[in-house]
């Protein structure tokens, strides 16, 4: 359940026993559904979520006004048609993506996800451990593929994407698989709505453990989420702190990167040394 009191500011959690029964009593709703709306099963409606933040003393009233939206939007989105194929934390990076109006990413091994080929995606799954069935790597590949309309629909979202020179040299699936993920890079980065931008070896030491970062702007800061790729799945961080660490994180590597034009030609020269 999104957090409504004050001193939380950001982010979803699961409200203590004392307080669930609590919000039951408010919504007339029994714990087992109040556990459902927390777990993303069972939906909200409008009112019962300004019940909630007036009684949970949340003062934040464009806060409350974008839940509220996002809970009276009764539009089934396209991901959940892959929902009990695969784990609810990949559908839940499809929804965040869909619901953000900026994203900013910062790679260092393999191109970011929004940015890869069915060819690269496939490479990478393939190599996954334990090891993935075909039919689940396809459902994986096409999932992905599908992610990537956030950028070329009516209202695409603004991308930036920061990837270290590593992740440009390593071959994944082999030299033509590389080549052409690198020239769909260079295509992408063409687009009004997405920059590349490369972070060279020569920046030196980088900042995190090397997992991909990506944060993803909600349409009020109180909505804003970090996503983190991990060896048993995505990661997602709303506290302030956390915020602010990853955007310092992703600010380091900005300032760290080539412009995007330096970025499309290192590119662009990496391809053809393949």
């Amino acid at each position: 359940m999104v957090a409504l009191n004050g001193a939380e500011g950001n982010g979803h959690a699961e409200l203590p026993c004392g307080e669930s029964e609590y919000a039951a009593g408010l919504l007339g709703l029994d714990r087992a559904k109040i556990s459902n709306i927390e777990a993303g099963v069972r939906t909200i409606t409008p009112e019962r979520l300004r019940t909630l933040a007036c009684n949970y003393n949340c003062r934040d009233e464009v806060d409350v006004d974008a839940l509220a939206h996002m809970a009276g939007d009764r539009t089934q989105g396209w991901w959940e048609v892959y929902r009990g194929q695969l784990s609810a934390g990949i559908i839940d990076i499809a929804e965040l993506e869909w619901h953000a109006r900026a994203m900013r990413a910062g790679v260092t091994v393999h191109v970011p996800g929004l940015l890869q080929t069915d060819a690269y995606a496939r490479t990478l799954f393939a190599a996954a451990l334990p090891p993935l069935s075909a039919a689940e790597v396809e459902l994986r590949v096409a999932l992905r593929m599908q992610r990537q309309q956030v950028l070329h629909r009516d209202d695409p979202i603004t991308y930036v994407g920061y990837v270290h020179e590593a992740a440009l040299h390593i071959e994944f699936g082999g030299p033509k698989v590389m080549r052409a993920q690198l020239d769909h890079l260079c295509d992408l980065s063409e687009r009004d709505n997405i920059e590349v931008r490369v972070t060279p070896f020569k920046a030196g030491a980088l900042p995190g453990a090397g997992q991909p970062v990506v944060y993803a702007a909600g349409v009020v800061p109180q909505l804003d989420t970090v996503e983190l790729d991990s060896a048993h799945g995505p990661e997602f961080a709303h506290g302030q702190a956390q915020l602010d660490k990853y955007q310092a994180h992703l600010d380091w590597m900005g300032s760290a990167s080539l412009s995007p034009a330096e970025s499309r030609d290192f590119i662009h020269t990496t391809a053809r040394h393949l």
